[in-house]
């Protein structure tokens, strides 16, 4: 193989598609909270995202400290995220402050739950 064939052949298996914050955010609303029947993004669950390379980390809280489902959100969070081109791992930190509050949700969420 000459050069320039070795140099696409590495180029052809080392590209990464490049990760944006609207693409993470659309794969968390992937998330539904079974309770509430509305996704962790609109519930005001997840306070912050940080793209490093193919690593994605979450800093997310629940709508309780003692919420039941949060081995399955926390799972959901990570297979979305996995589903999403380029990223390799994923990072979640459950945070409880601030604490989660109603007023934290959009819109969208307010009327999914009927608080609108």
């Amino acid at each position: 193989m000459n050069h320039a064939n070795a140099t696409n052949a590495m180029n052809a298996t080392n590209t990464v598609t490049d990760l944006d914050p609207i693409t993470v955010q659309e794969a968390l609303r992937q998330v539904i909270d079974p309770e509430l029947g509305c996704n962790i993004v609109d519930l005001g669950l997840v306070y912050d995202t940080v793209i490093s390379g193919e690593t994605v980390s979450v800093r997310m809280t629940l709508t309780t400290q003692g919420c039941p489902m949060h081995e399955s959100l926390v799972r959901g969070v990570r297979e979305a995220l996995l589903q999403v081109d380029g990223v390799k791992e994923v990072e979640v930190e459950l945070v409880w402050d601030p604490p989660w509050h109603p007023s934290m949700m959009t819109p969208y969420g307010r009327a999914r739950v009927g608080l609108a």
